[in-house]
């Protein structure tokens, strides 16, 4: 048996562990530079607030509506989602870590257990542990398990804990869940399913596995099989190497001059490399973008990118940097106001992999010294707190999202710490 545990409204809930006064109030979190909703609270949904409507076109009714409105403060979130991630593995055996808010529970232990009262009690603990609400679904696989969380969430009789284990059970189940909802299905297959007369997930466990398999391939017949009680997906316990790795950052106002772009540019590839370096890996590929904002006028919007290919694969920020300064030069153009621009490392290769391929009239880099100076660089910010030492290019503070409604980093910062009087 496999459990969800899945936060209700979680950056919402979050906000709301240090500032008790806001339980019952509705409360909504906005995206990079206070734009869009991206995390609603059960009484801000209930006034009709839609998840992704920009701050501006709502901003009349989250007055009205007497809605606590925050920027995202995600050094919060994190540290809230790990005491919620170290409290279930101190009650499960295995735990994959599927989100921020999300983890899945090996649950094959506790046949002698009631495994209702047993989930009740975990989200008893959680919530005391942390002031996160969770709710909690069981099935015999992941799949059901996720149909069984929801329910838990959308149904409040159920107390956050739903069992699906008998026949009976989990054929209601299939029946009240929309194709839609059915995890793995995703937006573009459920519209083509819906079109064929498969309406819920009852439908598509019915449907001929021939069928499944000539129109979605393995990945729907294992879905299928899934919903059907049998196991396909087992716990990944240890996370999958990334394939990409990303720094992106919207401005929080318009960019007209390269020297302003090159700046930003500098400080991704430096966030990218750091975060390049933690993962164990080199990079082989460089993508660097620059837009404007997809709000602007039709002849006033661009997007441009560009990637190139290291000589050798590398994890050496000045590298990267060097790479992605030449590729914004050949992108810039003057006459736009570019409002984001990113860099992209991919081409993953491990750090300790022999005999990476060279080019034959190159001079081989010293790759060894950039190699030390990085784990000098990253040693001395893990000591003395991120970014004291950085590329002269860098200047992070300057690339901060626009966050007028930031609340304290009550967990993560001792200047911000909540004082009791």
């Amino acid at each position: 048996m496999f459990a969800l545990a899945d936060c209700n409204d979680f950056y919402a809930s979050c906000e709301r562990v240090f500032n008790p006064a806001l339980e019952g109030v509705p409360v909504v979190v906005l995206s990079n530079n206070d734009g869009c909703v991206i995390a609603r609270s059960a009484e801000a949904k209930a006034l009709g607030i839609k998840m992704g409507e920009p701050e501006f076109k709502c901003r009349d009714r989250l007055r009205q509506g007497g809605v606590e409105v925050f920027s995202s403060n995600y050094a919060l979130y994190g540290d809230m989602s790990s005491r919620m991630m170290a409290t279930l593995a101190e009650m499960a055996p295995e735990i994959e870590v599927y989100s921020i808010d999300e983890a899945f529970l090996d649950m094959s232990g506790f046949g002698r257990f009631d495994l209702a009262a047993y989930a009740t009690e975990m989200r008893r603990t959680v919530r005391r542990h942390t002031g996160i609400p969770i709710s909690i679904g069981i099935g015999a696989t992941k799949t059901l398990a996720k149909v069984a969380s929801r329910m838990a969430k959308k149904n409040p009789a159920s107390g956050g804990v739903v069992v699906l284990s008998s026949p009976e059970e989990i054929a209601a189940a299939l029946g009240a869940t929309p194709v839609e909802d059915v995890w793995g299905i995703g937006r573009k297959w459920s519209r083509r399913l819906q079109e064929w007369g498969i309406l819920t997930a009852s439908d598509f466990a019915a449907a001929p596995v021939s069928w499944v398999r000539m129109q979605m391939h393995v990945v729907g017949v294992r879905v299928q099989a899934e919903l059907k009680g049998e196991s396909c997906l087992p716990l990944e316990l240890v996370r999958p190497v990334k394939q990409s790795i990303c720094t992106s950052r919207s401005f929080g106002r318009s960019v007209v001059l390269l020297e302003e772009l090159y700046q930003a540019v500098a400080t991704f590839s430096g966030r990218s490399a750091v975060k390049l370096r933690a993962e164990g890996q080199m990079a082989s590929m460089v993508t660097v973008f620059i837009g404007s904002s997809p709000f602007a006028d039709e002849g006033e919007r661009c997007w441009f990118s560009r990637t190139a290919t290291l000589k050798a694969p590398s994890m050496d920020s000045s590298v990267i940097l060097k790479t992605a300064a030449a590729m914004l030069e050949g992108l810039f153009r003057e006459g736009f106001e570019y409002r984001k621009a990113g860099v992209m490392l991919s081409g993953m290769v491990p750090r300790d992999q022999p005999g990476t391929t060279m080019l034959l009239f190159e001079e081989e880099p010293d790759e060894d010294r950039g190699t030390r100076l990085m784990a000098v660089m990253d040693e001395v910010n893990r000591r003395y707190g991120k970014s004291s030492i950085r590329l002269a290019a860098e200047d992070m503070n300057a690339w901060r999202p626009v966050r007028q409604r930031l609340s304290p980093r009550c967990s993560t910062q001792w200047d911000e710490i909540l004082q009791v009087r």
